[in-house]
C-alpha cells in the first residue's frame, strides 16, 4: 500500500516525537492532507560519473565493523578510483537519525549513503531527504527480484524503491543449553510463555543463575517485543487505529510479564543489553535481535541454543515481530557522490557479500541466491532465523504510525516491570495517550 503524505504532516509528526515511521509496506494507511504531495521523480544520472570518494555513515549494527571494513576493502580493490569512508555515526538507530537530522537542517556533512532504521527511514521519505532508487536500480543492473521480497518489498512507497535491506532481524528466543540439561529440559525453546513459567522454578533451583529470563531493556525493545507477548495473548497495542493496550488480553499479558519479576520472581530487566547479561550468565534465557547471535556465540562460555519466540495461549505462530535496518541515499549530496554510494550500496548487498555479512552478525541474507551452506555448517543457527521470517507478522499501528508512541510504550512498561504500577491503570493511562495523539497528529490527514 503506498501512503501519500505532504511536506506539512512530515513536520507535524517529527515535531511531535520520534515514533512516527513505517515498517512494513501493505502495513500503513492510506493518508493524505489539502495539498497533495507530489510524486517522486527519478533522478537522472545520464552522463553522471562516480565522485572519487563518500562518506558512509553507520552504526555498525550487529558489531559488524569489521566486516564493513572488509567489504569496503573489496570494493576498493574492484574500484580503485572510489573511497569509502566509513564513519561510526551513533551507538545505535536513534543516534544516527539524531545525527542526520542535524546535518539535514545544516544542509552540510551529509553521507551518501546512511544506515536508517525501519522506523526511522520513512520520515525521511515524507521530507524528501532521501531519493527513490529505482533510476540507480536500472542504471547499475540490481536484481531487485533476487531480494528477499518481504524484505525489500519494506522500502516501497508510492511505486518507488527508497532504501534496499542491510541489517534486517527478527527477535530470537536465546537459551542456555547447560542449564536446560541441568534442569532436565528439553533442548528447545518453549511453545508458550506458559510453558516457560513452568521451567522457570526448575532453572533456578538446578542452575544458581539469578534469573530464568532477563526481559530486555525497556528503552529500545519494549515497544517491538512485547507485540510477541501480546499477541500470543490475543491481544495487541492497536487493531488497525483502534487502540487495544488496555483491552482484557493485553493487560493479561503485560500482567504475566509483570508476575515474572515481581510475583514469581525468575525473570529479571536488562538495564542496557540483555544478549550481554545472557552471555555473562545472569539469565538462563532472554530474547534478542537476530543481529547480536554471532556476538552472543563467540562471547558466551557455554552451548547457546536458539529457537522461535514463544506463543501464548491464544497464538503459537505469527508471533513474531520484523526488524533492523536499511540503507538510503541522501539527496542532499551530489549525483556523482549519490552514483558512487549507489555502486557500494550494490555492491555489498550482492549475494556473496550478504551472506558474509549474515556469517559476521547473524542478520538475516537479504538475498534469495545467497549461498549460506558454509554459513550454516559454522553456524546453524542462523538458520533458525531464516526459518522464523516466514511466521513473521506486521507490526502493530500503534507502534509504528503514530508519532512518540513507542517511547510512551517504553514508559508503561518501565512503570510496570521496574516500578511494579497497576497493570491496568497503566494501560488505560497508554490508551488515552496514544488515542489523543492519533486525533491530533493522524486522524485529520487520513483520507476517507
Amino acid at each position: 500500500m503506498a501512503l501519500n503524505l505532504d511536506r506539512r504532516l512530515f513536520l507535524s509528526l517529527a515535531g511531535a516525537g520520534v515514533g512516527a515511521a513505517a515498517l512494513t509496506a501493505c502495513g500503513g494507511p492510506a493518508t493524505g492532507s489539502d495539498t497533495a504531495a507530489t510524486p517522486a521523480a527519478d533522478v537522472d544520472f545520464a552522463g553522471v560519473t562516480p565522485a572519487a570518494s563518500f562518506d558512509f555513515w553507520s552504526t555498525h549494527p550487529g558489531k559488524s565493523q569489521d566486516v564493513e571494513k572488509s567489504l569496503i576493502e573489496k570494493f576498493q580493490a574492484k574500484h580503485p578510483d572510489i573511497k569509502v569512508n566509513l564513519v561510526t555515526a551513533g551507538a545505535n538507530y536513534e543516534e544516527i537519525a539524531q545525527k542526520f537530522q542535524t546535518a539535514q537542517a545544516a544542509n552540510s556533512g551529509l553521507p551518501a549513503l546512511v544506515v536508517l532504521s525501519d522506523v526511522w527511514w520513512f520520515r525521511y521519505y515524507l521530507n524528501e531527504s532521501i531519493i527513490p532508487l529505482d533510476s540507480l536500480i536500472t542504471k547499475l543492473d540490481v536484481q531487485l527480484g533476487d531480494f528477499r521480497t518481504s524484505l525489500v518489498d519494506d522500502y516501497k512507497y508510492d511505486g518507488k524503491q527508497w532504501a534496499l535491506p542491510y541489517g534486517r532481524s527478527t527477535p530470537l528466543f536465546y537459551y542456555n543449553k547447560d542449564h536446560f540439561a541441568a534442569a532436565g529440559l528439553p533442548d528447545r525453546a518453549p511453545a508458550t510463555w506458559q510453558e516457560f513459567a513452568g521451567w522457570a522454578p526448575k532453572l533456578k533451583a538446578a542452575t544458581g543463575a539469578q534469573y530464568a529470563f532477563m526481559h530486555p531493556a525497556l528503552a529500545g525493545y519494549a515497544g517491538w517485543t512485547l507485540q510477541n507477548n501480546l499477541w500470543g495473548q490475543g491481544g495487541a497495542w492497536s487493531n488497525e487505529w483502534t487502540m487495544t493496550c488496555d483491552s482484557p488480553e493485553s493487560v493479561a499479558a503485560l500482567q504475566a510479564a509483570q508476575d515474572s519479576v515481581y510475583k514469581d520472581a525468575w525473570a529479571g530487566v536488562s538495564s542496557k543489553e540483555s544478549a550481554d547479561d545472557f552471555s555473562a550468565g545472569l539469565a538462563s534465557a532472554t530474547l534478542s535481535s537476530t543481529g547480536s547471535l554471532i556476538g552472543v556465540l563467540k562471547s558466551a562460555p557455554f552451548p547457546v541454543g536458539v529457537g522461535f519466540l514463544p506463543g501464548g495461549p491464544k497464538a503459537t505462530t505469527e508471533v513474531c515481530p520484523t526488524g533492523g535496518a536499511g540503507l538510503g541515499i541522501p539527496s542532499g549530496v551530489t549525483k556523482e557522490e549519490q552514483l558512487a554510494a549507489a555502486m557500494f550500496l550494490q555492491f555489498i548487498t550482492e549475494p556473496e557479500n550478504t551472506a558474509a555479512f549474515s556469517a559476521a552478525t547473524g542478520y538475516m541474507p537479504t538475498r534469495k541466491s545467497a549461498d549460506m551452506s558454509a554459513v550454516l555448517a559454522t553456524t546453524p543457527q542462523i538458520k533458525t532465523a531464516m526459518d522464523q521470517l516466514a511466521v513473521t507478522r506486521v507490526q502493530d499501528h500503534a507502534r509504528v504510525f503514530i508519532p512518540g508512541a513507542d517511547q510512551e510504550m517504553a514508559k508503561a512498561a518501565a512503570k510496570i516491570l521496574t516500578q511494579e504500577a497497576d497493570v491496568q491503570a497503566t494501560m488505560t493511562e497508554l490508551k488515552a495517550t496514544l488515542e489523543g495523539i492519533y486525533e491530533m497528529d493522524v486522524k485529520p490527514r487520513l483520507k476517507a
